[in-house]
């Protein structure tokens, strides 16, 4: 097999990688992500922060500590990291939110179809032997008995 070929077989085996179900969905997943935690960023530095400043005097992430002194002295912003740890908690309270929700919704599906799916006895017992026979027998297979018309139509209607 030639390098060519190789390369071929490379480059279909990458395309066939990417563009299964699980790899698309990743990458939606991501973007999706992006763009959420860019809301959410926007969420505490835009409005809550103000709310926090407000009522605690301060905003978050603002607040620094020099380490030495001097002009290039190293600076921690621990303000922007108490900012970056609220962002996190709110985005883990809303996707928890948001799945939670969803498996709600979810269960309210499922029980629905449980219910559709419920099927009718398709089994009946014989009045004369007691034993379990077809629900549409008009004669007991085990005491070879005539069963009564009128239960066989309703015992089908039901």
């Amino acid at each position: 097999m030639s390098k060519k070929e190789k390369g071929k077989g490379l480059l279909a085996e990458f395309k066939k990688f990417i563009l299964r179900g699980n790899v698309m969905d990743m990458a939606v997943g991501v973007i999706v992500g992006g763009a959420f935690t860019a809301i959410v960023t926007s969420l505490n530095k835009d409005i809550l922060s103000p709310i926090i400043a407000l009522v605690g005097g301060t905003d978050f992430s603002y607040l620094t500590v020099t380490l030495g002194s001097g002009e290039n002295a190293p600076v921690l912003y621990y303000g922007s990291f108490i900012t970056a740890i609220i962002n996190f908690l709110i985005t883990a309270i809303v996707i928890f939110l948001i799945v939670k929700g969803i498996n709600k919704l979810s269960d309210r599906v499922s029980a629905r179809f449980k219910k559709e799916e419920e099927e009718a006895p398709t089994e009946k017992e014989c009045p004369f032997c007691k034993t379990m026979i077809k629900i549409d027998a008009t004669r007991c297979p085990n005491c070879t008995s005539q069963l009564p018309v009128e239960e066989v139509a309703e015992e089908v209607e039901a």
